[in-house]
Formats: structure tokens, C-alpha cells, sequence
């Protein structure tokens, strides 16, 4: 009888460990939703001198964004599982209407526009619509660029983005919350291809899941957000913001976390100096998600060059953390010096309405953020002292 009961624990010892170790859990959140409303814009808190409205409020569920021709901006999805066009012909950031240009794609969080043609994400594959901003009341049939991804939904969204050298570059996030991928060594990397899917790698190792990236326009190197694991604590491990000098390059997952953290079942042959530390570690489970660097000149001269980065917002602290616009700024060296809330307000205590997810530079130098929470887009500009 002992010894089945010893079994019995064993056995339950194990499971529990497994499933610590490499479950993902869904989106529950600490901090509870509450309704989006007109009077909440009000309590978002901006700089002195700076401005903040609501663009469009007809965006279930936006994600990623990208600018198209003609004053059109396309936004992604997650569960909505479409891709709108936002019009806004007149430039003056009253859209004269919102279409739904696809549909019933599977976590098409990632949009992006290559030589007129939107590229859009789905759980396994990329999908091209041929000039789409053209032909928003009739839009063409999907153009397979490729199918050859993961099929595992954990970590499964992918955000895309075109880099300068005319590439595609695809994130696959590890299919886990901490584990060794060895059967796909795709997992836990930011990879791209050519923008008709051929001559796929490997950029950068030991991602845990990406959900933004962008290029530094003085250097040209690859900078990108990475959600760190989960079940360590309220705070730690940090989450991060990276910085690729070398291809192939490996940030650690899931061997180590931030700096100096080795991981509890996966890191003890495996020294936390052998990998490439984060540029920032930001605050732990903040989930950072869309980033990219500030192009514009509109806003004040500090904010030149800067990064701009989305905080989607804690799911497993005790108490919520994140749901903000951060800046953060380099020095000459491409070091950072300085990490500051940027937009606040969509948290309010223990609840949040709104959940930021990417920033996007206008072409007049003002700040577009997505909210898949609340389903809107807003934009920040300088009005001045």
C-alpha cells in the first residue's frame, strides 16, 4: 500500500512539474476589463505638450499596423481574425470609413506593405494581397508566399515586418512557456526569406516570443521586444528589449533571463555569460509588444530617434503592471540612457480598459498606438507648450 501511494505522489510530483514548466496559459487577466468609453480618453496622460485622441474606434481586436498608399492603413488582428483598411484620404486622422479587406484568417496579427502588395500573417503561413489599396471594395484572392511554418498555436501569432534589405522577417515564438525545441530549431527565433518565401534563416537564436521589431535608421541593426517565461514570481524574470549585432546571435531562451538569470530547470549547464544580454530589461510580465523607433520630425528634438514601445500589459502578477507606451533613448553609442512611461491611463487600479499592442510613425510625425482590447486606434502629436 506504501509503495502505490509513494507511485501515486511521484506520479502526480511529475505531472504537476510538466505542466509548470511548459504550459502557456491562456489570456486571463489579472487586470479585469472594463468597457472602453469616450470619457476615458480623457484620463490618458501624455507629456506636457502633447495631444492624444481616438482615430477610429471600428477596429475589433487591432494589432499590427503598416501604412499602404493613398492615406490607407491596414491593421491586423487576433481572434477577430481580420484585416481592416483605415481610410483616410484627406490626411486629416478622421478616417472616411473602415473596411474589412479579409477575413477568417487564423491570428492575422502581422501586416505589412511590399512593393504595393500587403503581406499579412496567418498561424502557419503568409499570405500577399496584390495592390490591395487599390481594390479595397473588391479585394483580390490571397497570394500563398508561404505555408512552410510551425503549426503549434502556442506563441503561433507572428508579427512581420519587411526589413531595408527587402527581406521578410518572420518571428516564431517558442511553443511553450520554457522548454528545448531541438526537433525544430526554428522555435524561439526571428527568422526571414525572400519576399516570395524562398532562402529562409535564421537571424536571431533564443527568442522566447517576439511581437515587434524594427531597424535603428542610424546603424541599420535589428532591435526587437521579447516576452519573458512565465511562473518564476511577480517579478522576474524581465521582460526585454533586444538589440541583433550579429546574425544568428542567441539571447539566452531558455536557458537564461534579463541579464543574469538562469532558469530553475534549464540553466544550469548553460551560463548565462555564453549568450547575448538584453539592450533594457524592462519590468517583468509587462508583455512588450510592437516597437519602433521614432523617424518623424514633429515631436520635440529629444524624442528624435527614440524608441517608442507598447506594453500589452501583465496576465499572472498580483498586481497588473504595464498596459502603456514607453520611450526609450539611445545615446551616440546606440546605448540606452533613459526608459519613460509615455502614454498612461488604461490601467486604473486593478482593471484596464484598453490594452496597447504597436505604434506606428504617421508621415506627418505623429504616433498611431493600437488597442486590441478596446478595439481602437489613437494618435499622439505635439501641440506645444
Amino acid at each position: 500500500m506504501r509503495t502505490r501511494v509513494l507511485a501515486g505522489l511521484l506520479i502526480a510530483s511529475l505531472l504537476v512539474y510538466a505542466w509548470v514548466r511548459f504550459r502557456v496559459v491562456p489570456q486571463n487577466h489579472t487586470a479585469a476589463a472594463v468597457p472602453p468609453t469616450d470619457d476615458r480618453v480623457a484620463g490618458l496622460h501624455v507629456p506636457p505638450g502633447f495631444r492624444i485622441d481616438v482615430v477610429t474606434k471600428d477596429a475589433p481586436d487591432a494589432r499590427g499596423m503598416a501604412w499602404g498608399p493613398d492615406g490607407v492603413l491596414f491593421v491586423g488582428s487576433r481572434s477577430a481574425g481580420n484585416v481592416y483598411a483605415v481610410v483616410d484620404a484627406d490626411g486629416d486622422h478622421h478616417p472616411e470609413r473602415v473596411v474589412v479587406v479579409a477575413s477568417g484568417l487564423d491570428m492575422p496579427v502581422g501586416v505589412d506593405v511590399h512593393d504595393g502588395d500587403l503581406y499579412a500573417s496567418s498561424m502557419d503561413r503568409i499570405v500577399r494581397f496584390p495592390d490591395l489599396a487599390h481594390h479595397l471594395d473588391d479585394p483580390p484572392a490571397p497570394v500563398l508566399v508561404t505555408d512552410a511554418l510551425p503549426q503549434e498555436r502556442p506563441h503561433g501569432w507572428k508579427f512581420i515586418r519587411f526589413g531595408p534589405d527587402g527581406r521578410l522577417y518572420v518571428p516564431i515564438g517558442a511553443p511553450c512557456n520554457a522548454c528545448e525545441t531541438p526537433a525544430d530549431p526554428r522555435f524561439g527565433t526571428i527568422g526571414s526569406m525572400n519576399a516570395d518565401g524562398s532562402d529562409p534563416r535564421i537571424e536571431a537564436r533564443g527568442v522566447r516570443n517576439s511581437v515587434g521589431f524594427d531597424w535603428d535608421p542610424v546603424t541599420g541593426d535589428l532591435w526587437f521586444t521579447d516576452n519573458g517565461r512565465d511562473l518564476l514570481g511577480d517579478d522576474t524574470p524581465p521582460c526585454e528589449l533586444n538589440h541583433l549585432v550579429h546574425r544568428g546571435d542567441h539571447f539566452g531562451f531558455p536557458y537564461c533571463h534579463g541579464v543574469d538569470i538562469p532558469d530553475p530547470d534549464l540553466g544550469r549547464a548553460h551560463p548565462c555569460r555564453d549568450y547575448v544580454p538584453p539592450a533594457l530589461a524592462l519590468r517583468a510580465h509587462v508583455a512588450p509588444l510592437g516597437m519602433r523607433f521614432y523617424t518623424g520630425s514633429a515631436f520635440p528634438a529629444r524624442y528624435r530617434g527614440a524608441i517608442f514601445l507598447a506594453e500589452h500589459g501583465s496576465w499572472n502578477r498580483t498586481t497588473p503592471q504595464g498596459y502603456q507606451v514607453d520611450v526609450v533613448f539611445l545615446d551616440d553609442d546606440r546605448q540606452v540612457v533613459a526608459y519613460e512611461p509615455f502614454v498612461t491611463g488604461w490601467l486604473q487600479g486593478e482593471e484596464a480598459w484598453g490594452r496597447p499592442v504597436d505604434v506606428l510613425v504617421h508621415p506627418d510625425g505623429s504616433l498611431y498606438v493600437s488597442d486590441d482590447r478596446a478595439g481602437w486606434i489613437y494618435r499622439v502629436w505635439w501641440e506645444g507648450p
